[in-house]
């Protein structure tokens, strides 16, 4: 271990005076960005003029974290609680949070690139799958313009749509909150009902489902495949996530459909095309969006676990959606089948998956598990509520989805204190594990291998 001497004080504030420059850590900057940003969410939400009776401070300080992390989970109601300025506040903090968080990671990856050494420059391309710094950096300047040409395309058909039945400065507040709300996917709402109300409207569903899918499915493939627009010049990583989103998407709908469809409390009074309308929906919105059409506590377990199975797997890398990553799940079911099958290595599209990648999938995959399991246990102990809202909770918050059984506004302040860094960790966990993974330490010390029973 390092010591402390004042020489290294010393050292590090001429070298800061002289270049300007600290040396912190990407996660580092990131947890510390996003938690001042939350605390400033939280000030700006308990002034008079953000709500109509006041919020506690939790209470204000857990939306705030809800939008910075863009989960959407919250323990009032967004709707009657916050003013038309507290909403735009909230809906800043979603916008800053997800194009933030985005544009952070590419800035702290390119600085990595430029100012500290080659490792690091492969490890900016490998976070954004690219093989050149000066490639990321385009990517960089096209997710600005992706989102906001993406934002405005949304928020201007359903401003449109809603206008239709409601003044025009109605409809342009919730076109702007419900599009930022969905490209982004926080799945906030300021409908007391969320979307239940058009569960049978295909232009609020379809427009919906298509900002959550744009959005989660990563910045990085929608650049690719606008540069190559085309199947085989596009990168094995581009095509292996646009199949898996949806072989899973096509999974999804066909079992929430299947598993609901007699259910009277969610799909049963719906006709076939809201039936399908509705399934569609639910499952889009569990790749972390947060959104429903139903009653989420009405849903059968059955739906409910499979939901969850979605929510942890989550959406894309480098996109607005969290999870362990679809990237993640099929690197680890295509290292499964080269084991069982007894495979030299695992291959996707006819490509080897090295062993590193293997290794970081397998160790996300273990952090965040055990994060779920500790989590729900502790929640058990706060909370009397059945096992599977809590689970269903705790899953939702970690993988920033922000669907609940009608759990939230009831936590206890020990659970609601627990959620609040579940989502924090939700959101920045996987890419602080990117780094820590990626900055390999090489020792000259070898040690003899010897075999473990497993299994």
């Amino acid at each position: 271990m390092r010591h402390w001497h004042p020489r290294h004080t010393l050292y590090t504030y001429r070298r800061v005076k002289k270049t300007g420059r600290i040396n912190v850590s990407p996660p580092l900057v990131l947890t510390a960005g996003f938690a001042i940003l939350s605390l400033i969410g939280m000030g700006l939400l308990l002034l008079p003029f953000s709500t109509h009776q006041g919020v506690s401070a939790l209470a204000a300080l857990f939306s705030a974290v809800s939008a910075v992390t863009i989960t959407g989970l919250t323990t009032v109601d967004i709707g009657t609680t916050y003013t038309p300025v507290g909403q735009a506040i909230l809906i800043g903090l979603v916008q800053i949070g997800g194009l933030g968080f985005v544009t952070l990671s590419v800035t702290a990856a390119l600085a990595l690139g430029k100012r500290i050494s080659l490792q690091h420059q492969a490890l900016a391309q490998e976070a954004f799958n690219q093989t050149s710094v000066s490639t990321v950096r385009q990517i960089a300047y096209a997710i600005i313009k992706i989102t906001f040409v993406i934002e405005i395309v949304g928020i201007a058909v359903f401003t449109l749509w809603w206008w239709q039945n409601t003044p025009f400065l109605q409809a342009l507040g919730q076109g702007i909150f419900h599009g930022i709300s969905a490209f982004n996917n926080a799945g906030m709402s300021i409908s007391t009902t969320q979307i239940i109300d058009y569960a049978g409207d295909p232009v609020i569903i379809l427009g919906t489902t298509i900002l959550i899918i744009l959005g989660g499915i990563g910045f990085s493939v929608i650049h690719d495949v606008r540069q190559k627009r085309s199947w085989r010049r596009l990168m094995p990583y581009t095509r292996i996530v646009i199949l898996g989103t949806l072989a899973l998407n096509i999974i999804g709908f066909c079992l929430i459909w299947l598993m609901e469809r007699n259910n009277p409390a969610t799909f049963a009074q719906l006709s076939m095309g809201d039936q399908a309308l509705a399934a569609w929906l639910q499952t889009i919105t569990t790749r972390t969006a947060g959104f429903n059409s139903v009653a989420i506590s009405e849903l059968n377990d059955s739906t409910t676990v499979l939901m969850m199975l979605f929510m942890f797997i989550g959406g894309g890398s480098l996109s607005l959606a969290s999870g362990i990553k679809i990237g993640t799940f099929i690197v680890l079911v295509a290292a499964a089948r080269a084991y069982i099958f007894q495979h030299a290595q695992p291959t996707l599209l006819n490509r080897a998956i090295s062993e590193d990648t293997v290794q970081k999938s397998l160790a996300l995959l273990l952090i965040t598990s055990l994060l779920t399991f500790f989590a729900t246990l502790l929640m058990t102990l706060f909370e009397s509520a059945p096992f599977i809202s809590i689970l269903f909770e705790v899953v939702s918050a970690i993988s920033t989805t922000g669907l609940s059984r009608d759990l939230t506004p009831t936590l206890s302040p020990a659970s609601q204190i627990l959620v609040i860094l579940l989502m924090f960790v939700g959101r920045l966990g996987p890419l602080a594990l990117i780094y820590s993974l990626s900055a390999k330490r090489r020792g000259h010390i070898r040690y003899p291998e010897t075999t473990f029973q497993v299994g």
